[in-house]
């Protein structure tokens, strides 16, 4: 049972970056692509984790995928708000 749970949880991980990826591609603005993959990407990297917490051997696998997962989400919010405070600094410079 564990398994097929496990496989199912990465499977939609997999669904989430897909998501993530045609919401980059397909959105109009830079703020809209950002906010999907943003979303998409943390959604998607939390179904893996999930799913591979229930395939690790110990506890301590566990908790490191668990870390990474928390540093990731840290690490994408902080290069999000970096961009975005770019593109609006860009839109201020330039005159409409």
């Amino acid at each position: 049972m564990v398994p097929w749970l496990a496989s199912a949880l990465l499977a939609v991980g997999c669904f989430f970056y897909l998501a993530g990826t045609v919401g980059l591609l397909r959105l109009p603005d830079r703020f809209s692509r950002l906010h999907a993959l943003t979303k998409a990407d943390n959604l998607g990297l939390g179904f893996l984790v999930l799913g591979l917490i229930l395939l690790a051997p110990d506890w301590l696998y566990a908790l490191k995928l668990a870390l990474i997962w928390l540093l990731v989400i840290v690490a994408g919010a902080s290069a999000a708000h970096l961009i975005a405070k770019r593109a609006v600094r860009e839109q201020e410079e330039t005159p409409q």
